[in-house]
């Protein structure tokens, strides 16, 4: 087996210009690239990923947590980072935390063990306190999804109180007065945001929040069709229905269907997050549209700049959401 040495010797570079070719160092000449290149091809030489990071005192690993590894939401976020990280020459280890804290402390320690070089972290049931003692530390890490002062420069977020402002704001617009509301679970701060947004277009317009016409779910989709039967079966009077994600909007959908009431001329309906099937639906979903892909391809370029010192684009922490008019909203 080909070693640095006979790499170094037979490229006529030294030992330190073959490592900072194999880690992909920014002030290498493309002529030292072309004989280290061509060196370890002639001698098949493959560099230890062990050896490299000696050499670097980096793994190349960046260590992904994120609440689900199902569903669209995460699937989108998910795919943002690894295919920036990939692109870079950098690789992910992923993890689940699902929405429990010991769970998500588990996971925190499991990626900090595989000695990754920086996490990116979306977390819901961690507090506050253990981020920010986290970002003393010496693991440096982002959080998507989530706005914590104390560590903002950190944080990469969507104005969730604007997006639950402006789908309800939307249906008032269109005349909806008795509009019913399934919030995600409200341990998470996007979910408790968008039912403020919510609450915040209902008093703008002098309407009151009735709490006979408001399901806590679980952002996913049986809680969306479980919230429609609750309102129907307990004879709650509404035109409208917002949910706090389009997972839920779709359950909900489905089980206005199967209480025999026509969409949007009996009931409308509108989501957020803008995932891939609300064109697929029947009516097509309006919904607010949360740029994950984005926001996942600035967290992942904030690790790029600030650990391994990569050229990058202008860091951007809030994003603003968009409303998505479809078919599925009739005025009333």
């Amino acid at each position: 087996m080909a070693t640095i040495y006979e790499v170094s010797a037979l490229a006529g570079v030294s030992l330190s210009s073959v490592s900072r070719v194999l880690n992909n160092h920014e002030h290498v000449s493309e002529k030292t690239k072309t004989k280290v290149n061509a060196a370890m091809e002639q001698l098949g030489y493959r560099p230890s990923s062990i050896a490299r990071s000696l050499a670097s005192n980096r793994t190349e690993c960046v260590g992904i947590l994120v609440s689900e590894l199902h569903g669209p939401f995460y699937g989108d976020m998910l795919t943002g980072i690894e295919s920036e990280l990939r692109a870079a020459g950098k690789h992910a280890i992923i993890t689940a935390g699902h929405s429990d804290e010991e769970s998500e402390k588990d996971a925190i320690d499991f990626l900090i063990n595989r000695n990754c070089d920086a996490l990116i972290l979306l977390v819901d049931a961690v507090s506050d306190d253990f981020l920010i003692k986290l970002s003393k530390k010496d693991m440096p890490f982002v959080i998507l999804n989530r706005y914590i002062s104390e560590i903002a420069d950190n944080c990469f977020y969507l104005d969730n109180i604007m997006g639950g402002y402006l789908a309800t704001k939307h249906l008032i617009e269109q005349g909806h007065k008795k509009i019913a509301y399934i919030s995600g679970p409200l341990i998470k701060q996007d979910a408790t945001e968008r039912m403020l947004g919510h609450k915040k277009a209902l008093t703008e317009y002098n309407i009151d929040f009735n709490k006979e016409l408001f399901y806590e779910g679980d952002f996913l989709t049986q809680s969306g069709r479980d919230g429609i039967t609750y309102f129907i079966d307990n004879k709650r009077k509404f035109t409208a229905v917002a949910c706090a994600n389009d997972e839920m909007a779709s359950g909900a959908m489905k089980g206005a269907r199967e209480h025999n009431l026509a969409i949007p001329q009996d009931c409308s309906f509108i989501g957020f997050d803008n995932v891939f099937f609300t064109e697929y639906l029947y009516p097509q979903l309006s919904t607010v549209h949360y740029p994950t892909k984005e926001m996942a391809k600035m967290s992942t370029q904030w690790i790029l700049k600030n650990i391994y010192k990569k050229k990058t684009i202008k860091i951007e922490n809030l994003f603003i959401p968009k409303l998505i008019l479809r078919e599925s909203v009739k005025p009333v």
